[in-house]
């Protein structure tokens, strides 16, 4: 008896081929991306003519033409203005940021002790980086360290008064300093606060919910302006004779409250994302309220909602600008007080401040939405294994 090999079955897989060459490559992306359709093709010389046209002259006024080095406003004038730079020539002054660089990010806060907001600073970039690993151990005392007890250590430094440390008043802060602790502490305020309240708006408690669902109706229907006018303004004309609080203070109170009521909005939707079936299995293990809450629901309602909690953060650290209507200057307020300095008045001035003003606020924003890209991708797993 003999048995036959049976030729037709393999005993390896067959080694993957290299994908052909048109569909990869540059050229396979233009042709897909870019010039897949005569309107595509249409579009995409259209464009690149809009950048030829732009981005040269950009490029010199910004760059090539620029003024960057001066200690007036002559550095940044032509002949016939009176000026050291060549009749018809225009560029960007940064000369006028250079001169007014430590301001833009300090404000008028005393300069022998600048020292105080650059380790405030330094302490926050230390504690900050390891709770943006996902991997980082001891997140637990990284947290404390970073929202409680940074908080309250950085109020003694940047005030004084304490320890032998000359007191500054809050208000000779400003520039990007004021501007970065609006938002720090709004953003560490607003979000606890939008949880509990967005918890309590869907509270059976007849009077838990009248009072979430009134808070944040009230609070929303309000422009952050005006609620920042009430708190600086109006607040004090209801407290008793001689209680008074710190109008920053009063700014860090209200823009929280601003944040955690649109916050609230958005982990509601959250909560309401999640399936019926979610909550019927945490009640069949037993679990109560807060440890449903805190072990089932929330954890998937906020990676659901992480696009609308980073968009509501973007959009509080771009309102800090709004303190300028009681009298605070964050970055924007204050390039707008220098241009009043009548050694740097020149055409160019108030475009370039802004300029630099936009691109400090574009590098934290853009770095925050990078983030939350970096962070939907790492709790995505819809389609891991």
């Amino acid at each position: 008896m003999t048995t036959d090999t049976l030729n037709y079955v393999r005993g390896s897989m067959i080694d993957a081929e290299a994908a052909p060459s048109s569909q990869v490559g540059v050229t396979h992306w233009l042709r897909t991306k870019l010039f897949a359709t005569p309107k595509d093709i249409i579009l995409t010389v259209l464009a690149i003519a809009l950048l030829v046209y732009i981005i040269p002259p950009m490029i010199e006024w910004l760059f090539i033409h620029a003024a960057w080095t001066g200690t007036d406003r002559t550095a940044c004038l032509t002949v016939a203005q009176g000026g050291a730079l060549p009749d018809g020539q225009s560029g960007a002054c940064w000369a006028f940021v250079n001169a007014k660089f430590e301001q833009f990010m300090f404000g008028r806060y005393p300069e022998d002790q600048r020292w105080r907001p650059l380790l405030v600073l330094a302490s926050f970039i230390v504690l900050l980086i390891p709770m943006l690993i996902p991997k980082a151990p001891n997140k637990a005392l990284n947290a404390l360290l970073l929202f409680i007890v940074l908080p309250f250590v950085s109020f003694f430094l940047l005030v004084g008064g304490y320890f032998g440390l000359p007191q500054v008043e809050t208000q000779l802060w400003g520039g990007l300093m004021v501007t970065l602790i609006l938002s720090f502490f709004g953003i560490t305020v607003s979000l606890p606060f939008g949880i509990l309240l967005a918890l309590g708006r869907r509270s059976n408690m007849p009077v838990i919910k009248t009072l979430c669902v009134t808070f944040i109706e009230v609070i929303r229907g309000i422009p952050l302006i005006t609620v920042l006018f009430f708190a600086s303004i109006m607040l004090p004309l209801f407290l008793p004779d001689g209680w008074t609080f710190d109008k920053f203070l009063r700014a860090l109170v209200g823009v929280s409250l601003f944040a955690s009521a649109y916050m609230a909005e958005v982990i509601r939707g959250g909560l309401q994302a999640i399936p019926k079936g979610q909550y019927e299995g945490a009640d069949s293990l037993g679990l109560n309220y807060w440890q449903k809450t805190r072990l089932i629901v929330l954890p998937q309602a906020l990676k659901l909602v992480i696009p609308g909690i980073v968009n509501t953060f973007i959009g509080l650290f771009k309102d800090t600008s709004l303190v300028s209507i009681i009298g605070m200057f964050d970055l924007l307020g204050i390039v707008n007080l220098n241009q009043s300095d009548a050694n740097w008045a020149t055409p160019v001035t108030p475009v370039t401040g802004y300029i630099f003003a936009g691109f400090v606020f574009w590098i934290f924003c853009f770095g925050m939405s990078r983030y939350s890209l970096f962070m939907e991708r790492h709790l995505d797993t819809g389609h891991k294994k």
